[in-house]
């Protein structure tokens, strides 16, 4: 996903979820990183929040084991000022220990903000957000 002012510049939050599966498709754990604040929180499947950056290392480097191919699609983006509410459908697959295909899904939603450059990031990540009653 390459932007104007760098691969992961993310210059509107309709563009957010792409930029999260391209991230993620790519391995590597800084390019998910560049897509949070310092302090953001990510809601983990327990209901906990990770805050923070070791946090969020943490949280991204479990994701990351999965090593799977990622499409994100984002349903909607409210914006209010330099704050949007985000809502998207994803889709991993990946392989099982046998060998054979795996797949999960859901429906996320997210809070992100437009930072002083212009580029927007996480400050709330809730990966099945939109998915639990």
């Amino acid at each position: 996903m390459p932007g104007s002012k760098g691969p992961f510049f993310v210059s509107s939050p309709e563009q957010m979820n792409r930029f999260f599966a391209a991230a993620f498709n790519s391995g590597e754990l800084e390019k998910l990183l560049a897509l949070y604040e310092p302090e953001a929180g990510a809601v983990e499947l327990s209901g906990e929040v990770s805050i923070g950056e070791d946090a969020l290392k943490q949280h991204l480097q479990g994701l990351l084991a999965f090593r799977g191919q990622m499409v994100s699609e984002n349903q909607y983006a409210y914006r209010v000022g330099d704050i949007a509410l985000l809502r998207a459908k994803w889709h991993l697959v990946t392989r099982g220990e046998d060998g054979e295909p795996v797949e999960f899904e859901g429906t996320s939603s997210e809070v992100v903000r437009r930072q002083p450059d212009g580029r927007w990031l996480y400050v709330i990540d809730h990966p099945f957000g939109g998915s639990l009653a």
